[in-house]
């Protein structure tokens, strides 16, 4: 799934913030933020707002006059916004306002008057960091209200308010920007242009401080962990490789730093297959961990080390590395932790592998019990994490209206969150494979079809995965007799996955074959023998004929070539193997007929 992937970070780490700057102090040289699996949402304050007291005081009782809202209430009157005193004035309000609780849309209020005035007063064709200063506060207002759109234009507003000429004041009100601006993005969801943003920031950051500054290679490796959620590995192990180098040249050996680069090392060699790579990298993270007395991240370390031996199928030592952080976590978090809940799953996942469906099942369901009840504080995002990996178990056992109920709980628990969409058009994706295993094609085109539009409006129209889900809607439409509509979808899947995964991959494939018969089903024979003749050759040329497809290819096109009109009529219908046989033939049958149909997630 995409942008799904779980990144741990040291945990004396600081999750990024995004402050609000003093006005009374001057900033320090560009500093990066800290990487983090998930960005969290900027937030303006610490703080959390709380309702005024509706109990009647002193000073509201009746004779008396209510005092103003805030001293020298009268400076706040629109005529009094050029005054130069009343921009640092206004920013002190809202910074003090969110600190004491009040709420952010008074804040916010006095946000936007504070930038006001900071533009109004700025001496034409000079560059204000107080104005840059002021646009962040109102963002970070705006973010913290969950209000990310009109966050965007703010941001971008201040990016363009710096002189990275000017020195390092200016050069950390742009760097600041333009991450803060990332991650606004993220949090909507466009991925693609939150990694520019971040790529930006680093430019004007190295720019600053050099390409070996320690606070570069934190940035980087904050860049690297987007292009991992973006599925862009071979950019985030470049990226890695750049931020291990920095580290090991201006930290202590074994440092944390130095941990937290290779555990990301070993999520991006762990996607692209390089298992015997990503284990010794989490070795030596392990052993740096230890030696910094991290006996939790040692434990989460553990985890992941269980994971490359559940890869590599070496099953008696992922037991033993899941155990040891089991009795770890329970010990330091309590046995309802949801991280407890996480590594039940592992081990349910590691039991129904090796065909231990009894045990499995049973920490299944330990998992689903804690996840019923969680612990106070606990996010749901881990929740619905741990619900989306139980489900993958049921559905391998062939439960899937289980594995349903279990992705529509966590789904329900995402939809409100932002920066979750992307994740949520996963969750549809699947729901739409369960729905057309069980037959109901309807709502499996209908969310498919939610599953498409979430991930055209985040950006990721051009990602192989989008291109899956779109051969898969395609599949429904088929069963539902849509057959223009299908047509349509697998052109655009075929478009992408060519891009992606070139001509000769086995999802590539699977979609010419799609295309194939729907063309011939559409009367469209020429172009249907075009196809599946550039597949055979294919084959033929770069992928080799004992593949058990090649024959059923070779006897399809045989029959489009009779159908042209040189030899017999017709004797079989293509559309016939797309269309869920009931009353023809079985499932066996058509899955042997046409073997590259199948759902690839």
């Amino acid at each position: 799934m995409p942008g799904l992937v779980s990144i741990k970070t040291p945990p004396d780490a600081p999750p990024l913030r995004i402050s609000l700057p003093d006005t009374q102090t001057r900033p320090d040289p560009p500093r990066t933020p800290s990487s983090a699996s998930k960005r969290p949402v900027p937030s303006a304050s610490p703080s959390r707002s709380k309702p005024s007291p509706t109990t009647p005081s002193s000073a509201t009782r009746p004779g008396k006059k209510p005092p103003p809202d805030s001293p020298n209430v009268a400076l706040l009157a629109e005529a009094s916004l050029d005054n130069p005193d009343l921009g640092p004035f206004l920013l002190k309000l809202a910074r003090d306002t969110i600190a004491s609780g009040e709420g952010p849309n008074k804040a916010l209020d006095y946000a936007v008057r504070a930038a006001k005035s900071f533009e109004r007063c700025a001496q034409d064709g000079e560059p204000s960091l107080d104005l840059a200063m002021s646009l962040h506060v109102l963002a970070a207002i705006y973010c913290s209200l969950g209000r990310f759109d009109e966050a965007v234009p703010v941001l971008e507003r201040a990016v363009s308010v710096p002189d990275v000429t000017r020195g390092a004041d200016h050069a950390l009100a742009a760097f600041s920007g333009h991450m803060q601006l990332g991650d606004t993005y993220s949090m909507l969801g466009q991925v693609d242009r939150s990694i520019q943003c971040y790529e930006e920031g680093l430019k004007i950051q190295i720019q600053a401080l050099g390409e070996t500054d320690p606070r570069v290679g934190e940035t980087c490796r904050y860049l690297a962990e987007a292009h991992v959620q973006a599925m862009e590995f071979d950019k985030a192990e470049e990226l890695c490789k750049k931020t291990l180098e920095i580290h090991r040249a201006s930290s202590e050996p074994a440092s944390l730093e130095e941990a937290a680069d290779r555990r990301l090392i070993a999520l991006v060699c762990e996607a692209k297959g390089d298992y015997e790579g990503a284990l010794e990298h989490l070795v030596l993270a392990s052993m740096a961990m230890i030696a910094n007395g991290q006996e939790n991240e040692v434990a989460a370390i553990d985890v992941s080390i269980g994971n490359i031996y559940l890869a590599l199928c070496r099953f008696d030592e992922a037991v033993f590395s899941y155990q040891k952080a089991l009795t770890v976590f329970k010990s330091s978090k309590g046995d309802n932790h949801p991280v407890v809940g996480s590594v039940f799953v592992r081990l349910a996942d590691l039991y129904h592998r090796t065909g231990k469906l009894r045990e499995s099942k049973s920490y299944c369901e330990n998992a689903l019990r804690l996840y019923s009840k969680p612990v106070p504080g606990t996010k749901s995002e881990e929740i619905a994490g741990g619900l989306t990996e139980v489900s993958a178990i049921y559905e391998s056992v062939d439960e899937p209206e289980e594995a349903l109920k279990l992705l529509q709980k966590a789904m329900k628990l995402l939809e409100d969150k932002p920066g979750q969409q992307s994740t949520i058009a996963g969750i549809e994706a699947r729901m739409g494979v369960m729905y057309y295993v069980i037959g109901r094609y309807e709502e499996a085109r209908n969310s498919f079809e939610s599953a498409v539009a979430k991930l055209r409006a985040t950006g990721e129209r051009k990602s192989a995965f989008f291109g899956v889900v779109l051969n898969q809607m395609g599949l429904a439409c088929v069963q539902l007799f849509k057959i223009d509509e299908a047509a349509e979808l697998f052109e655009e899947a075929r478009a992408i996955l060519e891009q992606e995964c070139g001509p000769c991959h086995q999802d590539t494939i699977g979609v010419y074959s799609n295309l194939a018969a729907t063309y011939d089903a559409m009367g469209r024979v020429e172009d249907a023998i075009e196809i599946l003749e550039y597949v055979l050759k294919l084959r033929e040329e770069k992928l080799g004929i004992a593949n058990p497809d090649f024959e059923d290819e070779k006897n399809r096109l045989a029959e489009l070539l009779k159908e042209a009109g040189r030899a017999r009529n017709r004797t079989a219908n293509s559309l016939e193997n797309l269309i869920d046989p009931n009353s023809k033939r079985t499932k066996k049958e058509s899955t042997k007929r046409w073997p590259n149909l199948g759902f690839r997630i």
